[in-house]
């Protein structure tokens, strides 16, 4: 050994601590760089300081001449100017109808169809390597409801699909459901046969992923909110109640977030989507049910939330404005406090705006 030679198990600790760019091309420095990178135990380990990791937010979009778009923006001090447009793969090039599921650990999961339309995709996408893959699901007459977390004590990426039926809509005990789940791990689907939903599902597209739950927007009634909560980790559902002043509130105006990686809900004062003139966000307090703080209203008179930075500054879609009916809906970050405004440089159709969260992550590697 060189007199100067650090030892491995020292060089395995300090590049735990690297970024990931840096560790993709550190593989090609040698056998045993590469081989400690690629394991699974080192990739589960380096997520582990996903606290140290760059946060950046991914802004996607329909581009009026060039489709859709994804963005990338350092969630940072200086935010704005951070601002990168990502290299897409070719498997998420084609999916058609693309939707974003959600992120979790630095993936992110978009659900569409095959270039022909003939079978419905999800794709998990980690932007930080330029990784894909794609799978494909098998649904019948229903259409599914689809859910993505990355299980936090394997590491391993869980994709859920229910699908629902009901001999009445309107009795809950005739309801059925069938739920299956895919790990990446195994590369397999699989029945869930215990742990169902006990309330029907409304919508899991998008959902919230917090470090262990998946929640999506439930509803007992046509005039009754609920959560449905999904444990990433021991594959359970749990529906959480709300309080009056959320949950007996049309589920058209009601719509579920995440605020500091906690659940977060708003719903709109007016009777017509996207909203009124008032927009209340509630955030769960550190995943405890049924413990809700009211965070802030906000003046929307054509506005719609699409997603919080980390530090809970809301991300708004400006529709148009009073005075000119015809100006392109923008993207602006939007400080409660001060009420001021900063325009993103994008403009785009009403309402083809998401914002996702992600983490810069080796799975997929």
């Amino acid at each position: 050994m060189c007199e100067y030679e650090i030892p491995f198990h020292i060089q395995e600790e300090i590049m735990k601590r690297l970024p990931v760019k840096s560790l993709v091309q550190f593989r090609s420095v040698s056998k045993a760089w590469k081989s400690l990178i690629d394991s699974s135990e080192f990739i589960a380990a380096h997520s582990l300081r996903r606290h140290t990791q760059p946060q950046h937010l991914l802004v996607s979009y329909e581009d009026p001449e060039e489709g859709i778009k994804y963005v990338s923006y350092i969630d940072g001090d200086t935010f704005r100017q951070q601002r990168s447009l990502l290299t897409v793969p070719v498997s998420i090039k084609e999916l058609k109808k693309p939707a974003v599921v959600g992120s979790s650990h630095g993936l992110l999961c978009l659900y569409g169809s095959d270039p022909d339309l003939t079978t419905k995709m999800v794709a998990l996408w980690n932007p930080s390597i330029r990784k894909s893959i794609v799978v494909a699901v098998s649904v019948g007459k229903s259409k599914p409801s689809v859910g993505f977390g990355v299980c936090r004590v394997t590491g391993d990426p869980k994709i859920v699909l229910i699908t629902q039926s009901w001999d009445d809509p309107n009795i809950e005990t005739s309801y059925r459901f069938e739920v299956l789940v895919y790990t990446l791990n195994s590369g397999k689907w699989r029945n869930l046969s215990t742990n169902l939903p006990a309330k029907p599902v409304r919508d899991w597209s998008p959902v919230v992923v917090t470090d262990r739950f998946i929640y999506s927007h439930s509803a007992g009634s046509s005039t009754h909110n609920m959560i449905m909560s999904f444990d990433v980790t021991n594959e359970s559902f749990e529906s959480i109640d709300l309080p009056d002043s959320l949950a007996r509130h049309h589920p058209v105006n009601f719509f579920i977030s995440k605020v500091r990686d906690s659940l977060a809900m708003f719903k709109y004062s007016g009777d017509i989507y996207p909203g009124g003139d008032i927009c209340t966000v509630w955030m769960m307090e550190h995943g405890v049910q049924k413990l809700f703080t009211k965070l802030f209203d906000i003046k929307t008179p054509h506005d719609f939330i699409v997603g919080f930075r980390k530090n809970g500054t809301p991300i708004i879609q400006v529709a148009y404005d009073d005075d000119d009916d015809d100006e392109p809906p923008r993207l602006v970050v939007y400080e409660p406090n001060s009420e001021h405004n900063n325009f993103l440089e994008i403009s785009v159709y009403p309402f083809s705006f998401n914002v996702n969260s992600y983490m810069e992550t080796l799975l997929l590697l």
